[in-house]
């Protein structure tokens, strides 16, 4: 496994685990304990996925000591907009069966965000959270928030892939010192209708998802890969041993068309 670092010194997983539409009850056990079987020490969830109870469920059985995982949740637009940000916060704690967390997100920029990021600080600083960051933020949401003054986000996780890979406005988040978190960095699995990546997958004897993958870790980003089969969740972490060449990096990178999959931040 491979670390980043953020602004604030602390070191995160750079392959994260995803679970996303996982089940509560009938998958995010297993496939969460598998993910820390195989390797993973950083788990991605949040309050509206509805499967912290699972994710604590698996945590406990993969025997992994909770100092050694970087777990993340979110708070949820509803309790942003109605400013029970630490009422939220507590009951993501209770859920997942632990008193900390090492990441906590703003999951949308919608109404409420400069009230609900100053709270968030305050947990910050009481040590309830070892780092603090929004999802799906655009220029002019981070603006909001230094205009009130406040502490810079040390993560945005945002949506990024081959397809969509924001460079003007990644660029601006590593000017800020903001470290970026790549959600469905595997495009919702559009990447298999993609010839360029099975021709990569040939040369360098990897999968197709494997080269979607290192493209990410290769510019930097933390990948949050998401799947409850056992053989890709160990695939998934399988991308340090190699490494590509600038020019098929370049390749991938010229694939964009800027077209999101997932919703537009302005538009939530």
């Amino acid at each position: 496994m491979e670390f980043l670092t953020l602004s604030n010194g602390l070191k995160i997983p750079q392959i994260g685990f995803g679970v996303w539409k996982v089940d509560n009850e009938t998958e995010a056990p297993a496939a969460v304990a598998e993910a820390l079987r195989v390797g993973y020490r950083h788990i991605d969830t949040a309050a509206v996925y509805k499967n912290e109870e699972g994710v604590a469920k698996g945590i406990i059985a993969s025997g992994v000591p909770r100092e050694d995982i970087f777990l993340t949740s979110k708070i949820w637009n509803d309790d942003i907009r109605s400013g029970r940000t630490k009422e939220a916060f507590h009951e993501s704690l209770n859920r997942l069966q632990t008193d900390y967390l090492d990441l906590c997100l703003l999951h949308w920029p919608v109404e409420g965000i400069v009230e609900a990021w100053r709270a968030l600080i305050e947990l910050y600083e009481e040590g309830k959270i070892k780092a603090i960051g929004v999802s799906n933020f655009k220029e002019h949401h981070l603006d909001k928030l230094q205009e009130a003054g406040l502490m810079t986000p040390m993560v945005n996780q945002i949506e990024l892939h081959p397809q969509l890979p924001q460079q003007e406005f990644v660029d601006y988040l590593s000017n800020k010192g903001i470290q970026i978190e790549a959600w469905s960095p595997l495009m919702q699995g559009k990447f298999m209708e993609i010839d360029l990546f099975h021709k990569l997958a040939e040369k360098y004897s990897k999968s197709p998802s494997q080269i979607v993958l290192r493209w990410h870790l290769q510019l930097g980003r933390i990948a949050l890969p998401k799947s409850v089969t056992p053989s890709r969740i160990q695939e998934n972490l399988d991308v340090f041993d190699f490494e590509l060449s600038s020019e098929d990096m370049n390749a991938i990178t010229a694939l964009a068309t800027n077209v999101r999959i997932g919703t537009d931040p302005d538009k939530i």
